[in-house]
């Protein structure tokens, strides 16, 4: 498959000669300038983001994270869903899942050679957010017609994610705070709120939302001390406690969990 930068010749830079934290990626050597995110924009992106990490099959998943599959493409998706790694610096290939969100200003033809490039590369699918008019999201596949889905319908990653995925969960806060719940409990080894209560726990259904924040934490290799365990364990409050469920995904540093 030929991109649509195919017959652009090559430009002057390559993947070597960026550093980590500048603003550009490259598309066949030739730079592009990648804008600060509005509030809008970002918030959006960090809601899809936590819904589609804590997937019970995701090993890894990044913001802005650079892939290389060429000496001279370097893209970004907004959301990548990959395997794990220890690279340090950019990421070699592409991810198979990448999602793109697109608010007002959005260049659409860097935005079509950006998908054409990560598809020729492997990326198995692009979901493309529309931020601007009806909320809906396009499904962008190798050698298939483009699909378009919108509030109340489901998206899916067969190979890559477990659960379906909610449109609404890719812009929606409280949305996406109701798949992360979701995947967090099957991370823990819970199907659901309902099969916490039907195990029986002594404590009830708050123990078990307790204990599958421990549980999240030491598979994310975080470690609390003693107080803040037994915070954790001794808390009844079940709005609390999800809260720091949904944080319990999201901190790296364990300290930040109350914060």
């Amino acid at each position: 498959m030929t991109t649509k930068t195919g017959s652009i010749p090559h430009g002057p830079f390559r993947v070597d000669q960026l550093r980590e934290g500048d603003r550009y990626e490259l598309s066949n050597g030739h730079p592009i300038y990648c804008a600060p995110s509005g509030r809008d924009h970002s918030g959006r992106n960090l809601s899809g983001g936590g819904a589609l990490e804590t997937d019970p099959d995701v090993e890894w998943a990044g913001v802005d994270a650079g892939f290389t599959p060429t000496s001279g493409t370097l893209r970004a998706p907004d959301i990548a869903v990959a395997a794990a790694g220890d690279e340090r610096g950019w990421i070699p290939g592409v991810p198979p899942l990448a999602v793109e969100y697109c608010g007002p200003g959005q260049d659409e033809q860097e935005l079509e050679n950006k998908i054409a490039e990560l598809l020729d590369h492997g990326t198995q699918q692009v979901w493309v957010v529309r931020l601007v008019g009806p909320r809906r999201v396009e499904v962008r596949c190798p050698k298939q017609p483009v699909r378009v889905l919108g509030p109340g319908e489901i998206l899916t990653a067969p190979g890559i994610l477990r659960n379906p995925v909610p449109v609404e969960a890719l812009y929606d806060r409280d949305a996406s705070h109701r798949v992360m719940l979701r995947n967090l409990l099957q991370r823990a080894g819970y199907d659901s709120i309902e099969a916490i209560r039907e195990e029986g726990l002594s404590e009830g259904v708050e123990q078990g939302i307790a204990e599958s924040i421990l549980a999240l934490l030491a598979d994310r290799d975080l470690t609390l001390d003693a107080t803040d365990r037994a915070r954790i364990l001794a808390c009844r409050d079940r709005a609390q406690l999800k809260r720091w469920l949904l944080a319990a995904a999201r901190v790296e540093d364990p300290a930040r969990l109350f914060s």
